[in-house]
């Protein structure tokens, strides 16, 4: 049995649910979102808390447990709070602009990569630091990794698109002969 999906979601101030026969509907102050509703599992809400139970007992369903208590969780986050990940840009001469619904990158290039934002996110910039910001988790994850994907962190300088708690493990370059 899953631990996770035991846990009740609290429903923070301004957050309406709203429970159909196929979807999940919630609303709060920083927007809309909906979430699939498994057919095997109960969503009662009761005392500003949401919980799920299970209603057919098999390997499938109690997989699908934590999985769509979590996924209820992070858009009732994302609609209070919302999301945020951040990016920094590790290297000589490397900048990043956002341009209206787009990040324009110089990182090394002999031309500018440009990443079009979808419309439910949106980015701002702190130096060399790039912020993705959104409701949808999932989404502001994807952005943010194709932002990083434009130029990996390397090894051995270092250098590169990396997420702000990102280590990188450095390696030893070449030792020369003597």
């Amino acid at each position: 049995m899953s631990r996770i999906g035991k846990l009740p979601i609290p429903i923070p101030e301004g957050v309406e649910i709203g429970v159909t026969e196929d979807r999940i509907e919630v609303k709060g102050p920083k927007g809309q979102l909906s979430v699939v509703r498994y057919p095997f599992i109960e969503y009662v809400q009761e005392n500003g808390h949401i919980h799920l139970h299970i209603q057919a007992e098999s390997k499938e369903v109690r997989s699908q447990y934590g999985l769509r208590r979590t996924l209820l969780n992070n858009a009732v986050l994302g609609v209070s709070k919302g999301f945020e990940k951040g990016l920094e840009l590790v290297g000589v001469g490397y900048r990043v602009q956002v341009q209206g619904d787009s990040v324009e990158l110089n990182v090394g290039y002999s031309h500018p990569k440009k990443i079009q934002l979808p419309p439910e996110t949106s980015a701002r910039t702190e130096g060399n630091k790039v912020f993705v910001s959104g409701i949808n988790k999932e989404l502001v994850g994807e952005v943010a990794a194709r932002i990083r994907r434009v130029r990996p962190p390397e090894p051995y300088k270092g250098k590169g698109i990396k997420y702000i708690d990102e280590p990188i493990r450095r390696k030893a370059g070449k030792s020369g002969k003597k």
